[in-house]
């Protein structure tokens, strides 16, 4: 089902959206579990605040959350107590390391695009309320894709895909950008490869994903980098620690500073992307309102 503006009540909603400077909000997503997606997204979010920049991540794995486990902390509410007894953001948010800040997931989730307008009306709200402590809004989605999935996808600045150099991997990474883009073309794409053995593994399979897309569907997509294969990992995750402050100085952590320095120092503007309404709030209340 296309998912476009539908009656004249929502366009004048969105022409009163708020025009000032918004947070970038970046989805982190898989095609199928075990790639390493939350450790990739804590991680990445974490070395974006050493950097200085205010980030506030979102745990959407609704069910298999493990963002505040991968932290060693518990969390009292969930994003869901936001719906169900109107708890504000504010109350939900846990203080990480640094400039990093959190939002547990819970149950019950998917309940959120199907609401009524007042319970979206209230979500975008309390998004709003927040944006301007935040440069950053980064959703770890859960694994696999669905239509209550797309909604936010479709309306975020940009996607990043985790995938590994496995072919069951590479094939549901290529199925979920596929299906992205045949439901909004303009969405940048980024495309991660985790736990590579070697460096021409991770470029080998950058790159035949970068083929295929260009060939069958004309998408031209972001090769942003791989991470290798490292035991330190495993180890941070039975220590609860995120891998960049267990040990610094290990290969995945450096390979994950440099492909945050990497996004950063080559961001450029996406033409196709540049044609998308500009409000990432106008966007998410246009999709979640949508049927």
């Amino acid at each position: 089902m296309k998912m476009r503006d539908q009656a004249e009540s929502l366009r004048l909603r969105l022409s009163r959206m708020n025009k000032g400077a918004e947070t970038k909000a970046i989805a982190v997503m898989s095609g199928k579990g075990g790639v390493g997606k939350s450790n990739f997204s804590l991680n990445f979010a974490l070395s974006l605040s050493n950097r200085g920049f205010h980030v506030l991540l979102f745990d959407m794995d609704i069910g298999m959350g493990n963002i505040d486990i991968l932290l060693g902390q518990s969390s009292h509410a969930t994003i869901i107590d936001l719906f169900q007894r109107r708890i504000s953001i504010q109350e939900l948010i846990r203080k990480g390391p640094g400039n990093l800040s959190f939002i547990s997931g819970g149950t019950g989730f998917a309940k959120l695009f199907t609401m009524d307008n007042e319970k979206v009306d209230y979500f975008l709200e309390q998004l709003q309320a927040v944006s301007a402590q935040y440069d950053y809004f980064i959703f770890d989605m859960g694994a696999g894709m669905s239509e209550d999935r797309l909604r936010l996808l479709m309306a975020v600045h940009e996607i990043f895909v985790i995938t590994t150099p496995e072919p069951t991997a590479i094939m549901d990474a290529y199925a979920a950008m596929k299906y992205i883009h045949l439901q909004e073309k303009r969405v940048p794409l980024y495309v991660i490869v985790n736990r590579t053995q070697t460096d021409q593994e991770g470029r080998d399979t950058l790159q035949r994903l970068k083929n295929a897309m260009k060939q069958f569907l004309g998408k031209d997509i972001t090769k942003l980098g791989f991470l290798p294969e490292d035991r330190a990992v495993s180890k941070a995750v039975i220590s609860q620690t995120p891998f960049l402050l267990f040990d610094p100085t290990t290969k995945i952590s450096r390979a994950m500073n440099e492909l945050v320095d990497r996004y950063l120092a080559n961001r450029t503007i996406d033409e196709a992307a540049a044609s998308r309404p500009a409000n990432f709030f106008a966007r998410l209340r246009q999709f979640l309102l949508e049927r």
